[in-house]
């Protein structure tokens, strides 16, 4: 039995005449709220249950995503992963850190997400922009591995409306999205907090400050007079457990992100708050879709919690929309069978073959959390990268759900805003081949297949593949018009299709018009055993992507 659970059950054998108002409300002073409710119905916490699950069409339709990758780390515009590379001695996050806040003994994280203010920020302004852009669903962070929560969370003292910001951002998201026609979707990632702050335990080797801890441990406490007096460092940091130990089988950053890789286990009061806080995050927020950045599921391995809070989800879903199925759950390294139960996500990656089921490829046009550096040096992705990953997805069965890095105070930058202008441009030209298609009997032809990166892990193989050239063609149906999209300038005013040569069995009918997607213009074309050649007009001569219907 709980602390409140008990005062309760106290509280029934007192006589309500002898307890006055103050004194009962003294009784559940400093207690945590109660749990959050979970619906039961269709859907049980299992993956035979899930598999009942089927992907709704808004989804399958949609193709492409905007996302708002924003939280507190975006406030020191180092990039990803600042809360915990700040405590790695020697490293740029932990030198950028000492330059701008201090030393992390005495300026921490804690410290940092104080001084974020998102003081411009404008969530109608951006999810307006992304609209223009194409975008069919819109998702905001929820918390990110920093286990800082930017809603209004009745579970976890460390949030946007208590600290930082003073308001409820995914609600503001939520609005402008909801306003704007959009899908709302939520990220969430702090399931793995409690290893991935385990460098705030350690203390420098060596210098000035060596041996003097970190503020990891630090608790409740300790801030007698400090800014956070009150709040309890622990609640954000987690950090009152020994330290995981490593295995040596598994290296680098992920090491313990599938829990069963020497991973100091978490306590089942650190389960159950989670729980809470998704539970809630559901209840209040009625997102559409929930990407969760796990291997497989939140504590995978360990504990049967996300499978509870999937359940509940899909069964919320169907409660909401009169029995019908709108809860879309994104998260990674999926086999076959449980690529049936949710949406398979990869990361910075495309899958090399068309899925059975529909899939995500989550990518960012510079770091997940804003990067000056990024920006000073001009490494944003550009649009036409991000047009020919759209194109080569969605050849796939796939969508894209695109990040573009929010600076700390809530805007984007200008060479943000030109790369989603030049975007929207290609979009309101040619989106016809990308929204509502499914695949083709085969995705693609042309010289890139020759060289196609393996995925690894979460995905992580854009970019290292050959480079697009013109003869790479990406092709989509919708009803009896088959589109292709070369993904590059034609070479004299030509494309030779190899697909569709006479005779090919993948196309075996007579082709009667080859029209240009953006001005319908009908093109002249012939047909031989070499494939299907199309004389083009001067105007895509310069196109980094354009699209043929094909009747």
């Amino acid at each position: 039995m709980n602390r409140r659970d008990l005062i309760k059950n106290l509280a029934l054998t007192v006589p309500a005449w002898s307890v006055s108002k103050n004194a009962a409300a003294q009784l559940f002073a400093g207690l945590p709220p109660e749990d959050e409710k979970i619906l039961t119905g269709k859907f049980t916490p299992s993956w035979d249950s899930l598999k009942q699950y089927q992907t709704p069409y808004w989804f399958k339709n949609a193709k492409f995503g905007m996302w708002a990758h924003w939280g507190p780390q975006c406030e020191p515009a180092w990039g990803d992963w600042y809360a915990r590379r700040l405590y790695n001695e020697g490293s740029d996050a932990y030198k950028w850190h000492l330059k701008k806040y201090g030393h992390p003994s005495k300026f921490g994280f804690k410290d940092v997400i104080n001084e974020w203010k998102a003081d411009k920020f404008d969530p109608e302004g951006l999810v307006s922009l992304y609209k223009k852009a194409g975008a069919k669903y819109f998702v905001a962070l929820a918390n990110h591995h920093d286990n800082f929560d930017n809603f209004k969370s009745k579970h976890h003292a460390w949030n946007s409306t208590k600290i930082g910001p003073k308001k409820d951002l995914i609600k503001g998201w939520e609005k402008a999205a909801r306003k704007h026609g959009l899908h709302f979707g939520v990220s969430v990632h702090a399931s793995h907090a409690w290893t991935w702050y385990e460098t705030s335990q350690g203390a420098d080797k060596k210098g000035e400050f060596a041996n003097i801890p970190y503020d990891g441990n630090i608790t409740a406490k300790d801030g007698k007079g400090k800014w956070w007096d009150g709040l309890d460092p622990q609640e954000l940091y987690v950090q009152n457990h020994p330290l995981s130990v490593d295995d040596p089988k598994t290296k680098g950053s992920y090491k313990h992100w599938k829990w069963n890789t020497g991973a100091n286990k978490p306590t089942e009061a650190h389960l159950r708050k989670y729980r809470n806080r998704l539970i809630q995050l559901i209840n209040d927020y009625n997102p559409d879709l929930i990407y969760f950045d796990d291997n497989v599921l939140p504590f995978n391995y360990i504990s049967d919690v996300g499978l509870e809070i999937i359940a509940h989800f899909y069964n919320t879903s169907l409660k909401r929309n009169g029995g019908k199925m709108q809860a879309i759950v994104n998260t990674k390294e999926l086999d076959e069978a449980q690529r049936q139960c949710v949406v398979w996500d990869i990361e910075r990656g495309v899958s090399n073959n068309i899925e059975t089921f529909n899939w995500q490829v989550d990518t960012c046009i510079g770091g997940w959390h804003y990067n000056q550096g990024i920006y000073d040096r001009n490494e944003y992705k550009s649009a036409k990268t991000v047009i020919h990953m759209l194109i080569d997805v969605v050849s796939k069965n796939g969508n894209l759900l695109l990040n573009i890095p929010v600076r700390g105070d809530g805007t984007i930058d200008e060479k943000e805003q030109k790369i989603v202008e030049d975007i929207t441009d290609w979009m309101h030209q040619y989106s016809e081949c990308i929204y509502d298609t499914t695949p083709w009997k085969k995705y693609a032809e042309g010289p890139a297949l020759e060289g196609l990166a393996k995925l690894e892990g979460h995905g992580f193989n854009e970019g290292k593949g050959k480079p697009f050239t013109g003869e790479d063609i990406r092709f989509t149906v919708k009803g009896n018009t088959l589109f292709a999209m070369p993904l590059g300038a034609p070479v004299n005013n030509k494309v030779v299709i190899k697909s569709l040569s006479q005779g090919n069995e993948l196309y075996p009918k007579e082709i009667q018009k080859v029209s240009l997607v953006n001005t319908k213009e009908s093109l002249r074309f012939s047909r031989d055993s070499n494939g299907l050649t199309v004389n083009l007009p001067d105007s895509v001569n310069n196109a980094f992507a354009y699209a043929l219907a094909i009747q």
